[in-house]
């Protein structure tokens, strides 16, 4: 059983930076494509980066050109880089593939 454990979270003045990572107990970024997630209190689930097992990613237009998200094959781990950080990016943010889910990384931005 893959477990993937986030971990980066934090609180964060709009406009600054964070980086979350993904740990997964075992090697599943070259057959699987990975996503992120977050969720807000009251709010539904959604995406926010998606990378392919051929390395295309894929953004959608709320955090396009200010979140990038990436792969480490040797440490088995999945990494997004978000900028330029929004009151409204606050959120838990996930990893996924599948069905299998971390826990997920609290992100609150505020001044």
């Amino acid at each position: 059983q893959v477990q993937l454990v986030e971990s980066g979270g934090g609180l964060v003045q709009p406009g600054g930076s964070l980086r979350l990572s993904c740990a997964a107990s075992r090697e599943i970024f070259s057959v699987n494509t990975m996503h992120w997630f977050r969720q807000a209190p009251g709010k539904e689930r959604e995406l926010v980066a998606t990378i392919y097992t051929d390395g295309r990613t894929y953004y959608p237009t709320s955090v396009k050109d200010r979140f990038t998200t990436y792969r480490d094959n040797a440490k088995n781990t999945l990494y997004l880089q978000m900028n330029s950080l929004k009151a409204e990016d606050t959120a838990v943010y996930f990893c996924n593939y599948r069905d299998k889910w971390g826990q997920g990384t609290q992100v609150t931005v505020s001044s």
